[in-house]
């Protein structure tokens, strides 16, 4: 077989095979306080984010887009979501691509559900939807590599 014939050579660089909630919570500590002394007051919404990746099988990963959200208001919690929004993708790249791939692009193309997830809960749990802004996966990587090279130095 020549190279011209190797039938991972036409295979595309990213397949997702299926994408699904790993894990979600919702919940309102302060039920239902919150909805009768919260009125009119503006929350704080800290958003915290994190990506991590593994290896499940041959050019098989699980990508893991975690989402942590913690509304509040006067001290008090609101509303606080947990959502690890996954995926399994299957990369056909050279291997000084995959961890860009998995870190940058595979959480990105997972962002817009877990998104609507969170939209969806929030509002069903009884607050307006909160609709997250687009997340920059970029700066993300770029923060966690200058994080593993800090402590690779320390």
């Amino acid at each position: 077989m020549t190279d011209s014939q190797n039938p991972t050579e036409n295979a595309p660089a990213l397949k997702i095979h299926g994408q699904y909630i790993k894990d979600l919570s919702f919940e309102i500590p302060n039920a239902p306080q919150v909805f009768l002394e919260a009125q009119g007051e503006a929350p704080e919404i800290p958003i915290q984010v994190d990506v991590s990746a593994g290896n499940v099988g041959q050019n098989l990963f699980e990508v893991v887009l975690r989402l942590r959200v913690e509304a509040r208001t006067s001290g008090k919690a609101l509303f606080i979501v947990e959502l690890d929004y996954a995926g399994l993708f299957a990369l056909n790249l050279p291997e000084d691509q995959i961890a860009p791939y998995l870190l940058i692009e595979c959480p990105r193309l997972l962002f817009p559900f877990a998104r609507a997830i969170i939209a969806d809960v929030t509002r069903d749990g009884g607050f307006p939807p909160l609709v997250l802004q687009p997340l920059d996966f970029v700066a993300l990587y770029r923060t966690r590599l200058e994080e593993q090279a800090a402590a690779g130095t320390a």
